[in-house]
């Protein structure tokens, strides 16, 4: 979370090139991909270290944070110079291209796990790909509809379906933000007590159901919006930052009794039956509250000055951060491979560290060929 408003976006912390964007984000996004790589690689010891095994939230609830607050930096702060018709253009533009990144991703998967398997049908249950090598051209037409979506590429649907419908919150935002954000609660409510949802197939619905999680997209946009100044008066009280840090403290306690199990007879009945199920395809409340809580006390207990992580660590965040949609659908891949490797050859601690930290140095060195070529791209005549 960053607490200046998109006029001094300028100021960031860390910037490189003469970049006007506030990298910081982008570093929040690129810590976010290295976490959801290292939690989607089933059974490996360093996912014990990442954000879900210490609270309720984990590093999705960072991405759609951020996307709603770079796609406002993006659009919102364009507008009065390009005009609505260029607006949506562009946001119509980047649905499609997740929209094609999420089908061009869909095809190295499936072709990477039909080679693995060897025509076995091994790892086909564990990516959720068993309806599409049972049924592929019905899964077809599902995958087209964003019906489908085999394991770690869910959140790709749900965000075509976000950024779509981004101008729609864009043009309510610019009549009345408290009224924008209002509506988008009131949504966000009806999921939570009648479970409104989209279906999936071959059954179920979206597992980022888009009417839960348009809420944080919307409140990253509404927070860069303009509305900095209201949410200071929150971060100075104390009375808020108190709050907030008890509430982290309870989480943290939830989560370790899910894996201590003499931590359970101390968490009281009626609680349980408050908190629990704690749905994240729902954005459950407490996920939500558990996001704001960190947000906050992390702006509180952070300058936006600051630059105590060492620079070649920040710069890796960032160059993954910047190019967020293309190392998403790279880790997905990187995941899968991981497993394989675990699976098929060794599953020790030295393996698992090992594969870890091979894919976020693949990650990296894709980042930095993908900047280096836009860098080399933007130099070259302007054809057209």
């Amino acid at each position: 979370m960053t607490d200046q408003s998109p006029g001094t976006a300028g100021t960031s912390a860390v910037q490189t090139g003469g970049d006007r964007r506030d990298l910081r984000l982008d570093a929040c996004r690129g810590l976010a991909l290295w976490i959801i790589f290292i939690d989607h690689i089933p059974n490996n010891a360093l996912s014990w270290l990442t954000l879900r095994n210490f609270g309720f939230s984990d590093a999705s609830e960072i991405f759609v944070f951020v996307s709603g607050y770079t796609c406002m930096v993006a659009y919102g702060g364009a507008l009065q110079q390009d005009g609505w018709l260029t607006i949506v253009t562009r946001a119509l533009r980047r649905g499609w291209e997740i929209y094609a990144a999420f089908l061009l991703l869909l095809i190295f998967y499936l072709v990477l796990i039909w080679a693995v398997s060897g025509g076995d049908g091994g790892y086909l249950d564990e990516t959720n790909t068993a309806f599409f090598f049972r049924d592929p051209g019905a899964a077809i037409i599902h995958i087209a509809a964003l019906q489908y979506t085999p394991m770690n590429t869910d959140i790709l649907a749900t965000f075509v379906l976000l950024h779509l419908a981004f101008p729609i919150v864009l043009w309510l935002m610019t009549r009345s933000a408290k009224v924008t954000m209002a509506a988008s609660f009131l949504l966000y409510l009806m999921v939570q007590i009648y479970s409104w949802q989209l279906p999936a197939w071959p059954s179920g619905e979206m597992y980022f159901n888009p009417m839960a999680w348009q809420l944080l997209f919307v409140f990253g946009a509404w927070y860069a919006h303009g509305s900095t100044e209201r949410v200071r008066a929150i971060l100075r009280s104390r009375a808020v930052v108190a709050l907030a840090v008890l509430f982290l403290a309870f989480s943290l306690y939830v989560t370790l009794s899910w894996q201590i199990k003499a931590l359970e007879g101390f968490l009281p009945e009626a609680v349980s039956k408050l908190i629990y199920p704690i749905y994240k395809s729902h954005l459950a409340p407490v996920r939500l509250v558990h996001f704001l809580s960190l947000a906050l006390v992390v702006v509180r207990l952070t300058s936006r000055h600051w630059n105590g992580w060492p620079k070649p660590l920040v710069t890796a965040l960032i160059r993954c951060g910047e190019n967020s949609l293309a190392m998403y659908c790279f880790q997905v891949l990187l995941a899968f491979i991981g497993f394989v490797i675990l699976t098929r050859f060794s599953n020790s601690l030295a393996v698992q560290v090992a594969v870890s930290f091979a894919g976020i140095v693949l990650m990296v060195a894709a980042a930095n060929l993908l900047a280096w070529e836009a860098k080399l791209d933007r130099r070259g005549p302007k054809l057209f």
